[in-house]
């Protein structure tokens, strides 16, 4: 643990667990979650019961309700994840958290800026495969099973026309669909969309 952890952490240790795929992490006021391993979303919903995803976290993030004024707050597992309760003493969150918490969120917004579906997806796909991706042959898989439904909640559109989108995508050939809701990002270094 690094210095400015165990700072923070005088009184009461970090609690380490384990979540399953789709599990959700307790919301605690007062705490974070560190993302040890793995990756989960926060999000919230509308009166109409609307799901709107506020971020995607993966290894060395903090989640957790003193991040957000959203209410309701929930924090969902993408994958199997280890992590770790952290306190925060006198309600301070170190400005390094706060900062890399901001600068992910910020790109969030930055993609779902742009007018088209089609480019906030290529624009989404492109960060996933950034932050989440791992390099094989053909490009760059993300290996995060996000649902259809996943993704039109991080750009705000409906399931059908992602569905329709990734489908123009593999056809055009920029992606490929795996099992398990998996997406190969092609040559994604040399990858540019045409708007």
């Amino acid at each position: 643990m690094s210095l400015a952890l165990s700072s923070q952490f005088r009184g009461t240790p970090p609690l380490q667990q384990k979540f399953s795929l789709r599990s959700s992490l307790p919301v605690r006021q007062n705490s974070l979650w560190r993302i040890d391993a793995g990756a989960v979303r926060t999000l919230t919903w509308l009166e109409d019961g609307t799901n709107i995803s506020t971020g995607i976290w993966g290894p060395g993030d903090m989640v957790g309700k003193a991040l957000s004024t959203v209410d309701p707050y929930q924090i969902e597992c993408l994958t199997a994840v280890d992590a770790t309760l952290l306190p925060i003493e006198n309600g301070q969150i170190p400005a390094e958290w706060l900062l890399t918490h901001l600068q992910h969120a910020e790109a969030l917004i930055v993609i779902r800026s742009y007018r088209r579906v089609d480019t906030m997806l290529v624009k989404l796909l492109a960060w996933l495969a950034k932050r989440f991706g791992r390099s094989v042959n053909s490009g760059n898989l993300i290996d995060l099973r996000l649902t259809h439904q996943d993704l039109a909640e991080l750009v705000g559109t409906t399931r059908v026309t992602i569905t329709r989108t990734l489908g123009q995508f593999e056809e055009q050939g920029l992606i490929e669909r795996l099992s398990l809701h998996r997406i190969l990002l092609k040559a994604y270094d040399t990858w540019h969309y045409e708007i």
